[in-house]
This record gives C-alpha cells, structure tokens and sequence, in this order.
C-alpha cells in the first residue's frame, strides 16, 4: 500500500483537532476531595494504593509537572517528599569533541575492514572517545520532610496515587483524629502543593525542613518560608555550574505558623498548604547563568494568594484535558481490590486484566508527569531520582532506552508530551555539528550513544558501548513520524534543517565496503553486544542500515513535501542504494551484522536485539510485504529467548505484537508484571529502576489493539487470547486518525474511526467492514480480503462494523 495514503491535505486542520480534546471539570468537596473518575471507571480502578507508608524510595509514588517532580512516602510520624528538577545536572557546558579523533579515523577504519577489532577498538579508545570519557549526572535537590508532633497507634490508613487526577493522598487515624493530605505538581502553576486536613480543630501540628546530599545551605527569607540553596556537582572535570534554590511556605488555618532558621513550625493549625518552588540557572545546554532566586521565587508569589481547591481544580483540568483521551477497559476480577503491590506479587497466579490496564495508564501518567512542553526530555529515570549518582547517570541514552520513552508519545494520544524530544534534536544539532567536524571532518550532526544535560554527543563511556554513529539519527527518524500522525507541515518545515543535517553527515560518511561494495558506517557496532569476545566494533552493523534507510526515506519525503533541496534528494536516494541489505543466516536468523556472526556472537540471549529494529518500531520487515525476512525476525526472537532486563522485555512485547502472536506478548507482559521486574510502586525494574520499560509496556499494549506502521491501520491484530472482551478508546494512527475499538470473544465487534487529517483509510481486520458516517452507508473498497479503504473528510467520524 502507497505510504501517500498518510500524507496530510490539511495540516491546520490536524493541529486544531489535536488540540481540542476531551472537556474537563470535576465537583470539588470543601476539602478539596475530588468526586469525579474517569468515564466508566469505578473509584479504585484508576487508584494505585497501600495500606501501609512507603519505607523505601520505589514504594514512593511520583508525581510530576513535567519539570518539577517528587517522590511522595506517606509517612505519618515523618513525611517525605524527594524533589527534582529537570534541569539539576552534574558539570556545566562542555565541548567533548576529541580532536585527535580525525586524525586517527583512516587507519581505524583500515583496522575493522581487515579484521583487526581489537586492535582498532583500542586505539579508539585510546584516541577517539570523548573528552570526559564519561558524561555528567542527573542530580536530585533534595528532600522536604514533615515531622508531626501527633504520637500513638495508627488505624486505618490508606496511601494511593489517583491516575484519574494525578493527586497522591494519605490518610489515617491516630489519637482519635483522622488526618489527610493531598499532594500535587501542577504544571499551569509551576509548583508542588500539599493540603494536610484533620477532622479536629486545631489538631495540625509540624515542622517542615530541608536537607540534601548536595552541599546546600538552608534559611528562612521570611515568617513562613524556608529555603535551600546550592550548585550541582563538580564531575569528570567539568566545574558544577547549576545553582538551584527550593522553597517551601506554608499557610495555615487556625494556629501558628513560623520560620527560622531554614525550620518551619506549624502549631495548632485546623488545614495547611504547602507550596514548593524550585528554580535553577540552567537556561540551555550553552547557559547556566540565569537567575535561579527569580525562578524559584516568582511562581511562589504567584500563587501564595489562590486557595488550594483553585490551584487543585487547575491541575486537574490541565492533567485531565491530556489523559482523558485515551480509556481502556479490559474487564476486572476481584483481585483488583487488593492493594497493588500485593497485586503486582499475584499476577503470575490469578486472573488480574485490570492490572493490565492500571499498568498501562500508569505509563501514560508518567509521560503527563516527566515530559511536557518546554521540559527537558524524560531521561533513564523520567524526572524522580534521590542519588547524585545514579545507576548509568540518569542520562538520555539512544540507542534504544529514550526513544522507547517516547513511543507511547503519538499512540496514546500525547503528542504534545513528544515536544521535548524535538526541542533536544535542534539542540543536538548545533553540539553534534562541533563532533562531526572535529571527528569526522564532516557536515551535518552526529550523536552517539549516549547525552546528557550538556548535549555531550562525542563517543563516550568506552569503545564496547560507545564506537555507535547512529543514535541522533534514530531520533531524527521522529521528525517525519511527527508528520505520519499529525499532518503538521509547518512542524516539519521548522524541524527540517535538523532532519536534513543528519543526512548530511551520513552522506560525507559513509565509507565504501573493500568487500561488497556497500556504503557503511565505520567505526560502528551493534549495540552494545560483542561479535566476538571483548569486541563489538564493526562496519555497517544491520541496525544501523536500517535506521539510515528510514532517516533517508523521511529526508525525501519531507524535501519533496516541501520543495526543498532537489539535488541532495535525490543524492540520498543514491546513497541510500548502495546500503548494505538486510540479510538471513545460516540458521533462518536475521542476521545482526553483514557476516553471518550470530551463533558465534558473545551473548546468543542479549539484552539489545538491535537489528529487529527493522521490525519494531520500523516498518521495514513486516508479515504480508517481506515474509522471508518476517520468518527470520521470528527465528531471531526465538533464538533471544524471552529473559531480559525491564525495558528489554518491554521491547519484545512490542516484537511478538508486530509478529501478530498476542499470546507471545502477553506471557511478556507477564514476565514484566513480577516483583523482579515491576516494584511495588509499578515503577520497572531493569533492575533497579528504569522508567523505558514502562513506556515501552504502554507502548506493547497499544500495539495489540492497533498498528499502522504499514501504511494501514490494523485492528486488533495481536489481541491476546487472555483478554477477549474489552475496549478502548482515542489511540492514534499514522494519518491523523483517532480509533476507538470493541472486541468480544477475541473477534471485533465494532469501532469508529476520526479523521484529523482527511486523507485516505486503509484498514485491515479480521473481516471485511461495513462503514457508515452520519447513518449513511460509505463506499468502499476492498483491495484484498480482510482490507477495507474509502475516503475520508476531515473532522467526520466513521462507524466501522463486521460485514
């Protein structure tokens, strides 16, 4: 099927429908309990809860505004709250191009084409990484934490987060008062607040302070606010340059409230707000001098005035207007009134489809929570990290873990919580333009496998992980994505130069195989897996060639879209030509490198199985149109075996739903769905904690019930045995279509299609469909059995039914 099927005719028309979306609202009690759910959704379903405090940090529930997050405990002697920012980086601007790189490039690549790996992987790392080796930490601020002066047993307490209105709550009883707070990160006012409530006049009563692993000095700017100060680390050499200010004022009704000395006291109070504000000088990756007192101060004082059930309802209604789009029922059992983490220790054994679904919105709250326009992107760890240095740096690492942060993005109907993705692309532009050229005497922009807050884009870490050009290109492949789902043709007329700049690079790079002919990327690897012992550097690994053929394909697409650069289009159809093919081995496998290297590969069942990216998330191997090299992708998939880390196991459930084998998927997902792998707080394990793999299990879930890589919208076309009645409701496909679907005993029962964008619907299903608008019959036609395509208007709804 012609992909022309999914250009848009009308990009204004697709930008407004994408954002109007669903109204919000909600009735507020006087204490600020909300009353509303989902539609559909009983109280509990969409409720992450406990019946005890969290003890450790992935017992803690995160909340998040896209830039300001917090881990929240519950605690009810103590309370604590973790803080980050997003922009609380170890180091300041860096240039890690290495300029002995170039010089030494010739006789590396001479070293891989004559077999000598070792040999040009030391000099690689002897020559050609990055200059720190290592890039900097994500860093947290702090903590604040409560000590209440109330003493004695506790009774019937409850700790949940509400998915349904992104609010934490605790509650229990001591002394014979029943205590409650609410805690919030509210992206339309920029702050954290918390509302602490007793059922007894004048039984509140705490103190408030900071403290930090950071070097940090605490004070109190006036009666009834604390700060802390301080400056993000000094590391790999690089002089810390993120200076940071946290601040907490309380109000009260009834009682005291006083500061000194960085220490708040509340005494006597009948309800209290907190609010927290943290401002940073991070103001890009090149400017770390702006004003951090100003930005921690001005939205404290915006809000100092507004009561909490305003700044309550704000929230909810700017959280709501994003995750009320999509709705998933998979039907519920008994086991859903259990507390999570016992639900989490049970799904192995008992019948819990509404976990499924729990699991799944979790993953769309925290992409609401960590990623919003104007943010930095979710890194490894979202936005909630306690650690100065935590497990592989809390970085973006891309050669797989950022992109799979964002593939729930356009599915799951969050297209605008994919913005920060972008907005690092052209950032990566100008820093990965200074590695080209000092590297690799190249135009264009490269990044490698790994960057961070600085936008660092030489090779670092080591050789083994680091020798990989293509991580900046996998994510430039998003551009023309953006434009598959959205029809946006002014996003992509802006994103362009940076889609076109790493072409560029590719196209002055790419060196010509002495032993086939092919143009390839040397130095390269697959990541970050060993062909043979203690090496992985090679030429023209398969991922690597299938990436490329996708940034060039989306190059020319948007160069003919937008009537730009003629000449070096058609220069990339050249070049993209003479890639390297894909290519079966010897055992039916795909193969993961141009030698047929697989069984004798260091690790047979390795974590990264880079070269099915052709499968997933590309569309280059699919059933109907390349069935041979399907067969290999599932030979492969078998060879791998289903163990893996958190966010690997993530990748295979979206592998076997693109092989069409729900069933495979589905025990995946139930692999994921242990306390090895998913704490106690859904957080995913890799271990320890690595937030891709719940983005990645949103994302697997979504391809269940709908794919449209293909240049088709499939339904339902790797639905599980074990789920066979459900719906669901606002995904998105490629085209600017939102689908809403209903199955019952494994068979489609119905649906409706919206067109943002009026193009042409191409979908395929199980059985040829009936399709009305308005009460009025469509034509259609069907190209071949099980596909169904008819027109579409832009704005109209479309009933699909089984003929």
């Amino acid at each position: 099927m012609d992909r022309r099927h999914f250009i848009a005719v009308s990009t204004a028309t697709a930008a407004a429908a994408a954002s109007g979306q669903i109204p919000s609202g909600g009735a507020y009690a006087a204490d600020g309990v909300d009353l509303t759910t989902a539609a559909g959704a009983t109280p509990d379903e969409l409720r992450l809860w406990y019946s005890r405090p969290a003890s450790e940090w992935l017992e803690a529930l995160p909340i998040g505004n896209g830039r300001l997050g917090a881990m929240v405990f519950g605690g009810t002697d103590t309370e604590r709250l973790q803080l980050n920012e997003d922009t609380v980086w170890a180091g300041g601007p860096y240039d890690p191009a290495n300029p002995q790189g170039l010089a030494n490039l010739p006789e590396i690549r001479r070293m891989v084409f004559a077999g000598e790996w070792a040999d040009a992987q030391a000099l690689i790392d002897a020559t050609f990484m990055g200059n720190p080796k290592s890039e900097l930490q994500y860093q947290t601020v702090g903590n604040l934490r409560l000590n209440f002066a109330t003493q004695g047993e506790v009774s019937s307490y409850r700790r949940e987060l509400d998915l349904d209105s992104a609010v934490t709550s605790v509650r229990y009883t001591q002394g014979g008062v029943t205590y409650r707070r609410e805690t919030l990160a509210s992206h339309p006012d920029q702050v954290i607040a918390m509302r602490l409530t007793a059922d007894a006049p004048g039984a509140i009563s705490f103190t408030a302070t900071f403290d930090s692993p950071q070097k940090v000095t605490s004070s109190s700017p006036d009666r009834i606010t604390i700060a802390i100060e301080g400056t993000g680390q000094t590391r790999s050499g690089v002089t810390g340059q993120v200076r940071f200010r946290a601040l907490t004022r309380a109000h009260a009704e009834g009682g005291t409230v006083s500061s000194e000395n960085g220490q708040l006291t509340i005494t006597g109070a009948d309800s209290v707000t907190l609010l927290v504000s943290i401002g940073t000088s991070y103001t890009d990756f090149r400017n770390p001098t702006g004003d951090h007192v100003a930005r921690a101060t001005d939205p404290l004082n915006a809000v100092s005035d507004v009561p909490f059930g305003k700044l309550r309802q704000r929230h909810v209604a700017d959280y709501r207007s994003l995750f009320h789009r999509v709705e998933l029922d998979l039907g519920s059992t008994d086991a859903a009134k259990l507390p999570t983490d016992e639900r989490v220790k049970n799904f192995a054994s008992t019948s819990d489809p509404q976990l499924i679904t729990l699991h799944y919105q979790f993953g769309r709250y925290l992409l609401i929570a960590c990623s919003r326009a104007g943010t930095q992107p979710a890194n490894l760890q979202g936005i909630w990290n306690e650690l100065l240095s935590p497990p592989w740096l809390c970085r973006y690492t891309i050669n797989i873990n950022t992109e799979m942060n964002y593939w729930p993005a356009p599915i799951t109907n969050l297209l605008e919580c994919w913005e920060p993705i972008f907005d690092m692309l052209a950032d990566l532009s100008v820093s990965g333009a200074k590695t080209a050229e000092v590297q690799y005497g190249a135009r264009g922009w490269v990044a490698h496998h790994n960057v961070d807050g600085w936008r660092g884009t030489a090779p670092c870490d080591r050789a083994f992980y680091g020798t990989w050009p293509t991580g900046g290109a996998w994510l430039a492949t998003s551009i023309w994505d953006h434009y598959l789902f959205t029809g946006d043709k002014e996003a992509l007329r802006k994103r362009y130069p940076v889609l076109r700049g790493a072409v560029q690079f590719f196209i002055d790079t790419l060196v010509t195989d002495p032993s086939n002919g092919h143009l390839v990327t040397c130095p390269s690897m697959s990541p970050e897996h060993g062909h043979h012992p203690g090496v992985s550097v090679c030429a023209g690994p398969t991922m690597d060639n299938q990436i490329l053929r996708d940034l060039f394909d989306g190059f020319v697409n948007a160069s003919e879209l937008l009537g730009e650069d003629r000449g070096m289009r058609d220069e990339t159809r050249t070049v993209r030509e003479k890639l390297p093919p894909m290519k079966i081995g010897a055992q039916g496998q795909l193969q993961e490198w141009q030698e047929d290297w697989d069984a004798t590969a260091v690790d047979l069942h390795h974590r990264h199985i880079s070269h099915l990216y052709g499968l997933h998330p590309s569309n280059q191997i699919t059933k109907r149109k390349t069935p041979e090299l399907f067969a290999a992708a599932r030979t492969t998939m078998e060879q791998r075996g289903d163990a893996g880390t958190g966010w690997s196991l993530a990748w295979k459930i979206n592998f076997w739903a693109r092989l069409e084998e729900g069933a495979r998927s589905y025990k995946l997902l139930g692999d994921l769905l242990t306390p090895e792998r998913t704490a106690p707080n859904l957080f995913d394990l890799h271990p320890p904690f690595q937030i891709d793999g719940n983005f990645g299990a949103t994302s697997g879930i979504t391809e269940w019930l709908l794919q449209s890589h293909a240049a088709e919208l499939h339904l339902l076309p790797a639905l599980p045995p074990s789920l066979p009645n459900g719906q669901v409701r606002g995904l998105l496909a490629r085209g600017g279509f939102e689908v809403d679907l209903a199955w019952s005993e494994g068979a489609l029962q119905g649906g409706e299609l919206r067109s943002r964008t009026g193009v042409r619907a191409v979908v395929r299903s199980a059985t040829e469909l009936k399709v009305t608008a308005n009460g009025e019959p469509v034509q259609v036609h069907h190209p071949e059995p099980g596909l169904t395509a008819f027109d579409t208007v832009v704005g109209k709804t479309y009933r699909l039914s089984p003929s």
